[in-house]
């Protein structure tokens, strides 16, 4: 339990370290950036990659998706937590394991019972509720579309992951390092782009910004997978809890730290995700 609560307090710290973002003005796109490069560090300390195994004809095109969403996801992630709040952009986040779900019955022909049928139903209300804001100009209407681009990113994702996951001849820890290098050779580009033709400073904070973010992001992914593996058996058990753990304590920072006001609507959106994910882990336990 011990890698699961591990990977539960990076992920949260990841959205927290955004909303400081906001507050110190730090560009969030070269902290992306060099959050890649510090990821690509560790990966190669950790993961120790199998470069002879890499099949570059076969997998490039889900590497290359990849490489682009991640950095990408970040930004529309950073932009939430800016204009919707961190506890409404933790739910969307945590709430793209629906996206998953499709995916596993349609794509990965899943069978579904009773339990996990109401568990999404209850799960898409909850995201109608939770990302909820009354309209008070062009800054709410941003903030909602940047969680619906956080809840369909993420979920996207994780389907690709999983698609990787499957690839035998490659290491899950191989893939996930090229994806890293990806994600950071796309990111560093587009930085020198705008350095050189608007002029945009890159400062040393931005790059010590970086270096903690990607400090967490590794360890959340790293945690994650140690988890999975220290509780092989009961993987649905891993899934869930995270989920949940980071849905409660992503909205108790956001509440009691950063002041965030939550409606009623988005309260009971709150309870929702919280039924809908516990229902689908009772399906898993009841299948096994």
């Amino acid at each position: 339990m011990i890698f699961l609560a591990l990977s539960i307090a990076c992920s949260v710290t990841v959205g927290v370290l955004f909303k400081f973002a906001k507050r110190y003005q730090i560009n969030i796109l070269q902290a992306i950036t060099w959050n890649y490069l510090f990821a690509i560090a560790l990966s190669l300390f950790f993961f120790k990659p199998d470069f002879g195994a890499i099949n570059l004809k076969t997998n490039l095109t889900i590497y290359l998706v990849l490489g682009v969403l991640l950095p990408l996801i970040f930004i529309f992630q950073g932009l939430a937590v800016k204009q919707a709040g961190l506890a409404r952009t933790d739910i969307a986040q945590r709430l793209s394991l629906f996206i998953s779900l499709c995916a596993a019955y349609f794509l990965f022909d899943e069978n579904f019972d009773r339990l996990k049928y109401a568990g999404i139903f209850f799960g898409f209300a909850a995201i109608i509720l939770t990302m909820y804001k009354k309209s008070t100009g062009i800054k709410s209407q941003y903030g909602w579309l940047y969680l619906l681009m956080v809840f369909l990113g993420f979920g996207v994702i994780d389907v690709l992951f999983k698609l990787v996951s499957k690839i035998d001849a490659v290491p899950y820890t191989t893939s996930l390092f090229l994806i890293f290098c990806i994600s950071f050779v796309l990111a560093i580009v587009y930085i020198v782009y705008l350095a050189v033709t608007k002029k945009t400073k890159l400062q040393l904070v931005n790059f010590l910004c970086g270096c903690v973010l990607g400090f967490f992001n590794f360890g959340n992914i790293l945690f994650y997978l140690k988890a999975h593996r220290s509780m092989a058996d009961n993987p649905s058990t891993v899934f869930a809890a995270m989920n949940m753990a980071v849905i409660i304590f992503g909205s108790l920072i956001g509440i009691i730290v950063f002041k965030e006001k939550l409606s009623k609507l988005n309260y009971a959106g709150l309870i929702l995700a919280l039924v809908a994910i516990i229902l689908i882990t009772l399906s898993k336990l009841h299948a096994i």
